[in-house]
């Protein structure tokens, strides 16, 4: 990490993941999907430091548009809005952005000190885990996703069984056997997951944002006055320190949760903030509390994803699946035995975390006026040029033109998907969680076949199972009452 190479690449992957997360439409997993295939000729300690800076740039850069545009950049920056926008409307957005950036800067570096104690902890633990308990957080995890991907549960169920179809194409675990290749030589190995990502995010995003800029909406880039920076007092800082704390902890927390994402963090922060709050009716009226609650969480969120990324090989979102496909690339295979045969590379993760969290500060508060005018882009010069290198990256991964086939495929699955309100995050979960479980499960079964008592020599596998039940049942009970309680407001205000 000493190299002055590896640190001008950095600074670049922060400045190209602020502008992807600054325009509406293009995501921090849109821009590690376009410079994916950048990295294919560098070496693992070169790339990965570009991916982690793409990543954390983008989380970040969605703050500017959901301030100065009312318009998040990104999914987790959603809460922004609610006071971010209020606070520009009024004259001070410099204020607005300022707090913003600080806070996305400390929320990074609380996410990562989480990172560095709790992951090589966990990894320590799961080093034992058999195929029993690998089967059991499989488990858990697709339950999470499916019980917190939305506002119907049975969506997401659907989401989740077709990521697992999917998965299935191929040849089959342990036996080799092919399963749905229809004759075709090219789906023996299956759909590549660098394929299946670029298809869902990528090229759905731009089919969305190409169905808004032919139906497009009036907006106005609110103007940026000049102002002290950062835009609090040491007062307000040291104000908001509680609130800093439970926000970082709640993203931290709902990062390390497979696939729920910042935007749950963000609308979780804010909203405990709110209802703890002695003054709650000024959130939503341009208050710092609110902006700090979500910018906070948000970005705790990426330190949150990359505990299960390393420790067990489980993406906590669509940009860490997208990690997860680059470091497979590089010929890391992460999980618990991570540590030790890929030290180097998880000390350059933590490191580039670290690098990248400054690099952010600086570039977004020095820049703030030049990514403002980057949003002033038309659409129609950005698009062509995703899709360009969408189709290079599918292409360059394994050198088959069907990949490229097989990205416009889930492009337009994933579109049906939005449009349908089937939610992308189960699907892929599922995609990746289904191989993984798949195996597991049949190599518990032969251990079962040979000793039905295996079945109760595995306590955390079975602690796994309890919690997936409890989280299903919570989450449905509380579905049920959230219906109850608007079924009976509805039925309030038709008399």
């Amino acid at each position: 990490m000493t190299d002055p190479v590896i640190w001008a690449m950095m600074a670049a992957g922060v400045t190209v993941g602020i502008i992807f997360g600054s325009i509406p439409g293009l995501t921090a997993t849109m821009a590690i999907t376009m410079c994916l295939p950048i990295t294919f000729s560098m070496d693992a300690l070169h790339a990965i430091p570009v991916l982690i800076a793409l990543y954390v740039g983008g989380i970040s850069g969605g703050l500017i548009s959901a301030i100065l545009l009312n318009i998040p950049g990104t999914p987790s920056s959603i809460a922004t809005t609610f006071d971010g926008s209020p606070m520009a409307k009024k004259g001070h957005a410099a204020r607005a952005l300022g707090i913003g950036v600080v806070y996305s800067f400390l929320g990074t570096i609380f996410g990562l000190l989480c990172l560095l104690a709790i992951a090589p902890q966990l990894a320590r633990i799961a080093i034992k885990f058999g195929p029993f308990d690998y089967c059991a957080i499989s488990i858990f995890s697709l339950s999470l996703v499916i019980a917190l991907a939305g506002k119907d549960f049975l969506k997401g169920i659907i989401s989740a069984v077709l990521g697992i179809m999917f998965a299935t194409v191929g040849l089959s675990p342990l036996d080799s056997m092919k399963r749905f290749t229809f004759g075709r030589v090219e789906l023996n190995s299956g759909f590549m997951l660098l394929t299946v990502l670029i298809g869902l995010y990528a090229i759905t995003e731009i089919a969305d944002a190409a169905y808004t800029a032919v139906h497009p909406k009036k907006v106005e880039i609110l103007p940026v006055e000049k102002a002290k920076w950062p835009g609090f007092t040491l007062a307000e800082f040291v104000g908001n320190l509680k609130n800093f704390f439970v926000s970082a902890v709640i993203g931290t927390g709902i990062g390390i949760l497979p696939g729920i994402g910042g935007g749950t963090a963000g609308m979780l922060a804010y909203t405990v903030q709110k209802t703890s709050s002695k003054d709650p009716e000024k959130y939503g009226t341009g208050c710092m509390e609110g902006i700090v609650a979500s910018e906070t969480s948000n970005n705790a969120v990426i330190g949150g994803a990359m505990v299960p990324l390393l420790s067990l090989g489980i993406p906590g979102d669509g940009a860490t699946a997208m990690l997860l496909g680059g470091l497979l690339i590089h010929g890391v295979s992460v999980g618990p035995l991570v540590f030790q045969k890929s030290g180097d590379v998880v000390y350059a993760i933590y490191a580039s975390m670290m690098i990248s969290s400054f690099m952010m500060l600086i570039i977004e508060s020095a820049g703030m006026k030049a990514f403002i005018r980057i949003l002033k882009v038309p659409r129609n010069y950005l698009l062509p040029v995703v899709v360009v290198m969408c189709a290079i990256g599918a292409f360059g991964n394994t050198n088959r033109a069907f990949d490229v086939m097989a990205v416009m495929i889930f492009g337009l699955i994933g579109y049906l998907m939005v449009k349908t309100e089937l939610p992308a995050p189960p699907f892929v979960l599922g995609f990746i969680l289904g191989p993984m479980f798949e195996e597991n499960f049949r190599r518990a079964s032969q251990y079962v076949v040979l000793d039905a008592r295996q079945i109760y020599k595995h306590p955390i596998a079975d602690v796994f199972v309890v919690m997936a039940v409890v989280v299903v049942f919570v989450i449905l009970r509380s579905r049920k009452k959230q219906a109850e309680k608007e079924k009976a407001e509805n039925a309030q205000q038709a008399q």
